[in-house]
């Protein structure tokens, strides 16, 4: 009776988070959201405005392999931090939330935001893969070598990213960003105790030509 009562509670409090039409079946176990394990969102559309081991080493996937980074692109902590509304976050050593893509794999990880994706979507990339940890299960967290040959910092297998639509320490704006994106749990899960609506990402921002990606908090036709 007292386990019916406390997923009630959950419930309750996280529709008055929730907006209007909220439907918890669309978010997988999001009345759960501490014990939450959600496999990717298939086939998630942007809306109108806002198990697994870590990973095996990639086969040839050594130091020679990948791109050296300057020390102020690298994160070097991974903290776990509670803020306003969300509650448990992993935030970096900027405190900024960091954030998982279901569209990216975990077992093997992979990330698939490159491009103008991560412009709005920076990768939390690491040289040596040992930042400093606070909260975090050192076990769980690991590297994948990406595309351009950098390597990211990963966590129960999900690659981490920050979002350039959060202007300060602690904001969580991307949020169900496009329906694929949240913010991580230290255990690697989704954290679905608040879900706004589902919203269109930020515009990537202005090339070094100038040519801007659009009005900086709509990003259009934008997917990703």
């Amino acid at each position: 009776m007292k386990v019916v009562g406390a997923g009630l509670a959950a419930v309750i409090a996280m529709a008055g988070c929730a907006p209007t039409g909220y439907n918890a079946a669309d978010y997988g176990n999001a009345a759960e959201p501490a014990s939450n394990d959600v496999a990717a969102t298939p086939g998630a559309e942007a809306g109108d405005p806002s198990a697994e081991a870590t990973a095996p080493a990639e086969p040839g996937g050594g130091e020679a392999n990948t791109a050296e980074i300057s020390d102020e692109l690298a994160t070097t902590e991974l903290n776990a931090r509670k803020v306003a509304r969300m509650g448990t976050t992993v935030q970096d050593e900027n405190g900024f939330v960091l954030y998982r893509f279901d569209k990216d794999g975990d077992s093997p990880s992979k990330s698939n935001c490159n491009d103008e994706c991560a412009k709005i979507w920076p990768a939390a990339l690491t040289n040596d893969g040992e930042p400093t940890l606070d909260g975090v299960d050192e076990s769980l967290v690991g590297t994948v070598t990406r595309a351009d040959g950098t390597k990211q910092l990963t966590l129960k297998g999900w690659p981490l990213y920050r979002y350039i639509g959060d202007k300060k320490a602690g904001q969580w704006k991307g949020q169900n960003v496009s329906g694929t994106w949240f913010v991580i749990q230290p255990n690697g899960t989704k954290n679905l105790t608040c879900l706004p609506a589902v919203s269109k990402p930020v515009a990537p921002p202005a090339d070094a030509e100038g040519e801007a990606g659009g009005d900086a908090d709509a990003g259009g036709d934008i997917s990703y």
